[in-house]
């Protein structure tokens, strides 16, 4: 690719749309004929539906019909049976959807979804995640195809022999992914063909599974999803809203737009799932590092196996000749939890960093430099070399441009009129990932080109940045190039997620954009277009395994306060090496992003469960409280230039995760710092602290 606009930072394509509010959402194009769904959840944990009574519902003007397992269409059972709604009396768990209401209006949908009266059959239920519940196991894999457990050496032997050694537990409890923009969807069946305007990170795969489950060739649905208003991996694949819309909309064979409350948010699209967590470390007098076991269990529902892969984060970041890893699972009377940001990674490493940070103090070793010490040539799990590692630049950065040095080690140490200071550091890593892609590019007789991928922007400035990479590809400048993206019409790619969106659709659309580049040698026909299809099946299918990471290093400094234990943040940075930047702009936004929803994490966020219906109480943006403005007093983000040739041919890295992975363990141990007290079960609340150690 030639020099030019990647690496430059242009503003979004799309920004003035949004901020004037003409860019589209999923329920926001206007359709002939519309009608309004609304979801109704189940009342009850676990059991089944007796009678379901629409009379009074019916009843009301402009209620068109009241959707259930009695009367719904008929859709094929397959691999996604969370997906199977409306299709048989059976209730797996509180909140889950048994009906849809239609109307002519949504105040009548909403209405009309109050007075549907169902009766069940209630079972005996569980749905409590403990470290000795009765059935936890083994499952035979960890998301998305990780081995279960891993051991190398002997980690017994080498923890009993070990001279200084470090025992702990960490709890994170269920977090939910609540994007802005809610699960929505708009349904519209004609002549046989589903068209969807959904809120999702991925317009193929929807369209893949929506066609497996009405029996519809592939062809016959087009999914699109031109904006969609964050998703933060809930998203990822077809959830609740496009099946319940498009079977309403066939059934009353009217369009439909669906749109999931706030409420129904918290649990039927997928959360993450809570985690106990035990970490062993083990190490000489110098604090290397001998002996690592991280233990990992959480949950899954009774509906679909889930298994977040959050032991994994342990098995590549720091050196030790014995390790084991192992992870276990329960299935309670709960939704299914899916993917949020960094899923695994993000709540195993703040059980790994945080176990660090108390080596070092029972080591007495700085903890920028036992991370350092610990870092590994090779990969531990893979036994091959990285195809590029600079965590130690990381540190080493993050530690010159944050003052590190001046850090007196011993906590309590800083005190500034009522408020006690500390100051606390943590690694980060996360997988470079790339998957297959498709994508196109042609030449118009005025001298512009299009580009078109199946790509998708959820928020992130992905349109913008393959806009970039194509231009420098064709050796234009940008202006001269429209990119066309989130339209299942388009050429395949993967979703949004997994930090290997820009990598996989950037693969395509540069070789696209080479291809051209050689059909055009005669020129463009003045009455014609000249256009390139590629697919990188080949060349992503075909590349060696190897061990690709993005690398961070997060450093917090926290005021608590002596008298109510209250937690504030005073300075969070970052340093990040994720191979080639294409957008400044939109890179500082996402590592921002990442970093802030780390910061929620650690003192802010809690999924409430109650026990007696396995539903969160706090399931609103008023009681489940996420990091605002306020919250946020100074944030920085940098990033080291890092080249790696064995990555993809932009040479990137994926950003939207890595930024969150370290963030809550950095925020933990600053707290610790400040205060000498250690918290192990987030969020650290004020009555955590004040509870366990006087503060004054």
């Amino acid at each position: 690719m030639s020099a030019g606009a990647v690496g430059r930072a242009y503003p979004r394509l799309e920004g003035r749309e949004k901020v004037t509010g003409t860019a589209r959402y999923a329920v926001e194009y206007p359709v002939d004929g519309i009608t309004y769904g609304w979801a109704v959840p189940a009342s009850v944990v676990r059991g089944r539906i007796t009678r379901v009574d629409a009379a009074a519902t019916l009843a009301l003007p402009g209620v068109l019909a009241v959707l259930h397992h009695g009367n719904a269409p008929r859709l094929a059972p397959g691999r996604e049976p969370d997906l199977w709604l409306l299709q048989d009396p059976s209730v797996c768990y509180r909140g889950q959807f048994v009906a849809v209401v239609v109307a002519t209006s949504l105040e009548a949908a909403r209405e009309g979804a109050r007075l549907v009266r169902i009766d069940y059959d209630a079972g005996p239920h569980s749905t409590v995640l403990t470290a000795d519940h009765p059935g936890l196991y083994r499952p035979d894999h960890v998301n998305p195809s990780y081995p279960t457990d891993t051991e190398e050496g002997d980690f017994d032997a080498g923890y009993a022999a070990a001279p200084v050694r470090m025992d702990a537990t960490y709890r994170t409890p269920a977090y939910h992914n609540n994007p802005m923009e809610p699960h929505a969807t708009t349904a519209q069946w004609q002549d046989g063909r589903l068209l969807v305007h959904d809120s999702n990170q991925g317009a193929s795969a929807v369209r893949a599974m929506l066609a497996e489950m009405f029996e519809q060739p592939v062809e016959s649905i087009r999914v699109i999803s031109e904006h969609v208003g964050g998703g933060f991996g809930s998203k990822g694949f077809a959830k609740a809203a496009v099946v319940l819309a498009a079977l309403a909309a066939r059934h009353v064979d009217r369009p439909v737009k669906l749109a999931l409350t706030r409420q129904q948010l918290f649990g039927p699209i997928g959360y993450r799932t809570p985690t106990i967590q035990r970490v062993r470390l083990a190490a000489d007098a110098d604090g290397r590092l001998t002996a690592i076991c991280h233990d990992a269990i959480s949950q899954t529902s009774t509906v679909r196996e889930f298994a977040e892969q959050t032991a994994v984060y342990t098995r590549s970041m720091y050196a030790a000749p014995h390790r084991r890893t192992t992870h276990r699972l329960v299935r309670l009377d709960v939704p299914t939890p899916f993917w949020m940001r960094a899923p695994g990674e993000c709540p195993g490493a703040y059980a790994l960093e945080s176990a660090m940070d108390e080596l070092a103090s029972a080591v007495g070793i700085d903890p920028v430099e036992l991370r350092i010490r610990n870092d590994p040539a090779v990969d531990p799990d893979q036994g091959t070399p990285f195809t590029s590692r600079n965590l130690v630049a990381c540190l080493r950065e993050g530690a010159d441009r944050f003052d590190w040095a001046d850090r007196d080690p011993s906590p309590r140490s800083r005190r500034t009129g009522r408020w006690l200071v500390g100051t606390g550091v943590a690694g980060s890593s996360y997988p470079a990932r790339a998957r297959p892609s498709s994508a196109t590019a042609t030449a118009r007789p005025d001298g512009g080109f299009l580009v078109r991928i199946d790509a998708t922007d959820i928020g992130t400035g992905a349109r913008t940045a393959m806009w970039q990479v194509a231009a420098d590809a064709l050796g234009v400048p940008p202006e001269r190039v429209e990119i066309r993206i989130g339209d299942s019409d388009l050429p395949d790619a993967p979703l949004a997620g997994g930090s290997m969106g820009t990598a996989s659709w950037s693969w395509a659309v540069i070789r696209a954009c080479e291809a051209l580049r050689g059909k055009l040698r005669d020129g463009v026909p003045s009455d014609g277009e000249v256009t390139a299809e590629v697919s990188t099946e080949d060349e992503v299918g075909g590349q060696p395994t190897l061990p690709r990471y993005a690398y961070g290093a997060q450093f917090a400094e926290v005021r608590v306060d002596v008298d109510t234990g209250e937690v504030r943040v005073n300075r969070l940075l970052g340093v990040f090496a994720a191979g080639r930047v294409v957008n400044p702009t939109t890179a500082r936004s996402q590592l921002i992003g990442g970093m802030t929803m780390g910061l929620s994490m650690a003192l802010h966020e809690e999924g409430l469960l109650d026990e007696r219906y396995g539903d969160w109480v706090n399931h609103d943006l008023a009681t489940y409280h996420i990091t605002g403005c306020a919250d946020v007093e100074q944030i920085e983000a940098y990033w080291v230039d890092e080249s790696d040739d064995e990555l993809n041919p932009a040479g990137v890295k994926g950003i939207g995760e890595i930024g969150i992975v370290g963030t809550a363990a950095a925020i933990a141990n600053a707290v610790h710092h400040a205060t000498g007290v250690r918290i192990r079960d987030l969020p650290i609340r004020l009555d955590k602290l004040i509870g366990l150690s006087p503060l004054a």
